[in-house]
């Protein structure tokens, strides 16, 4: 390379590090707003908060949340999207364990994600106000997170036969519904978490049990261990 393509070269890089770094800020300023939208909406619903709330509670001017997510809509979406995968990720860890123990911290994480950000579950499983198709779509999407991490912790594999994948889906739904129940105002203050765990297990193993009964691939774990 001469020293004028070598010069062009070095003029040609020298943008990129500023651009970087205002990339990193720019991700590091969305990332702060949706972590106080989280703690917004922890136990507070959509319909509560305006964007003026929400710009005064973050202590920026409103235009700066529409800039980063268009509407109050978008950022409440950019927030569940954010909570989801902190669901999704606390419900698929300690991959180190024995699988039957990963079961029941799978079911403890979720439970613990419920009771810590209610009013963020309640949007998940509910759908969202009222019918939103792509707050839907990130429920059947946790949904389906959910039954691999269980199929995992279950069977060592996350491709299941359909039937056994309709079943887990069942007691899933169970499992959304007890939760819902167990985090109102009445049900918390009656119920330990390790009840509910214990309780969500235990339906688990039956569940199993009958798939394997369909699906003798499919074998349950011993009636001991779950």
């Amino acid at each position: 390379m001469n020293n004028s393509q070598q010069r062009g070269a070095d003029r040609s890089s020298e943008p990129e590090r500023p651009r970087a770094r205002a990339t990193d800020r720019s991700h590091a300023r969305r990332a702060e707003l949706i972590a106080i939208g989280r703690k917004l909406f922890a136990d507070t619903s959509y319909d509560a908060l305006s964007m003026d709330d929400i710009a005064r509670h973050a202590g920026v001017a409103k235009g700066l949340i529409y800039y980063y997510f268009k509407s109050k809509r978008g950022y409440y979406l950019a927030i569940i999207e954010d909570s989801v995968a902190d669901l999704v990720e606390r419900a698929g860890s300690d991959t180190e364990l024995p699988r039957v123990q990963r079961v029941h911290r799978t079911i403890d994480g979720y439970l613990r994600y419920a009771e810590h950000h209610q009013a963020a579950y309640r949007t998940i499983v509910s759908g969202g106000v009222g019918f939103d198709a792509e707050v839907h779509a990130i429920r059947d999407g946790v949904r389906e997170a959910m039954i691999g991490t269980i199929a995992e912790g279950a069977y060592g594999r996350r491709e299941i036969p359909p039937l056994a994948r309709t079943a887990l889906l069942g007691w899933l739904c169970s499992v959304e519904g007890i939760t819902l129940d167990w985090i109102g105002p009445r049900s918390h203050k009656e119920l330990e978490r390790d009840t509910v765990r214990e309780l969500l297990v235990r339906t688990l193993g039956e569940t199993l049990r009958v798939i394997e009964e369909f699906e003798p691939g499919c074998p349950a774990p011993p009636r001991e261990e779950l």
